[in-house]
């Protein structure tokens, strides 16, 4: 069997990983092991993060929906009950836009709740 020589194929995937590396510091951008390594961890924490923000967005949402239900005299949980049961199907990140952004809006439909 003859030799395989894969230096285009072998420089093509360090290259792909040294691209990606792009920004940092030091040898974590200029040495392939190094490089490797960080951007391993990076894109895992990327992946992590994805699933944080979906996370954090909908604390947010809450605590916005939460904070203009007590200034209408209820609470959150009692609020989203009587959205269900009226059979109001709105999101939590549009109630919450509404409760920042038109309080009216938020008001009409809770009275539309009661």
């Amino acid at each position: 069997m003859s030799r395989v020589r894969r230096g285009f194929t072998a420089r093509q995937r360090r290259n792909k990983v040294l691209k990606l590396a792009k920004g940092f510091h030091f040898s974590r951008r200029q040495k392939y092991y190094h490089a490797a390594e960080t951007v391993k961890r990076a894109l895992h924490y990327k992946y992590i993060s994805r699933r944080l923000l979906k996370r954090d967005m909908r604390r947010l949402w809450i605590t916005r929906i939460s904070a203009a239900s007590k200034l209408l005299g209820t609470s959150y949980s009692r609020l989203m009950g009587q959205l269900k049961k009226n059979d109001v199907e709105i999101n939590r990140k549009m109630l919450s836009e509404l409760a920042a952004r038109d309080f009216q809006a938020f008001k009409a439909i809770y009275e539309a709740t009661k």
